[in-house]
């Protein structure tokens, strides 16, 4: 389930750090600090979602 979750994480991560990018750009805060917060942010995100998904599929 570990490798499932690894691979899962590689597509959750970067569809949740481009998303909170792409809100955090929306909302016309446009400095560095705001763009790489909000990725890291989607970045640590992806960790339990992609487990969850992978349990959900593992079963």
């Amino acid at each position: 389930m570990m490798r499932l979750a690894a691979l899962l994480y590689s597509l959750i991560a970067t569809a949740l750090a481009g998303t909170a990018v792409i809100a955090v750009l929306t909302a016309g805060t446009v400095s560095a600090l705001a763009i790489v917060g909000a990725a890291a942010v989607g970045a640590v995100a992806a960790l339990p979602a992609s487990w969850l998904v992978a349990k959900r599929l593992y079963q």
